[in-house]
């Protein structure tokens, strides 16, 4: 079986978007309600060691690969039929605008809020502002980058069962 550069694309593109779907979709389902759960305190230094956790090499390949992935595969389905052609269009803008856009312009800037808080310094009135501002904002934007980053892979995986039909008829 020969693989093209397309092919292999395509493949890296759904398996690293549906990684990053799996785990918007964990951290909705689970870790905030999870950690929702806490008081101020231990709901917030929780966050922190989540946000200072997450931030690894792995992560970044999972995040940012789709991007790249998407971009490549846009281009190199540029002459593909227009149906198979939007679908990847669409996941790739559904990605890029509904995740990383999100995250960047987002939840980036909550977490950087959180970051810079000397939790164990701050008193009860503090922490409960600090939360107050955070959960439901950064909760809010995550449900977005959730269902964005599901849409997307969905549409990839639509893409890849569309070009076998073609391919069969």
């Amino acid at each position: 079986m020969e693989f093209s550069i397309n092919t292999v694309t395509t493949i890296s593109t759904i398996l690293l978007t549906g990684l990053t779907a799996g785990l918007c979709f964990t951290w909705t389902n689970a870790v905030t309600p999870g950690i929702g759960r806490l008081d101020d305190l231990g709901y917030l230094q929780s966050f922190q060691e989540m946000n200072r956790a997450i931030i690894n090499p792995l992560f970044i390949i999972v995040f940012f690969g789709p991007l790249f992935g998407h971009i490549a595969n846009i281009y190199l389905n540029r002459n593909q039929p227009n149906t198979i052609f939007l679908m990847l269009f669409a996941a790739g803008i559904l990605y890029v605008a509904g995740v990383v856009v999100i995250t960047i312009f987002g939840n980036v800037p909550l977490n950087e809020m959180l970051e810079s808080t000397d939790l164990e310094n701050s008193s009860p009135d503090q922490l409960k502002a600090l939360r107050n501002s955070f959960e439901n904002k950064w909760n809010r934007l995550h449900l977005i980058r959730a269902i964005a980053s599901t849409l997307s892979f969905l549409l990839l995986i639509l893409t890849l069962l569309q070009n076998q039909i073609n391919t069969n008829t």
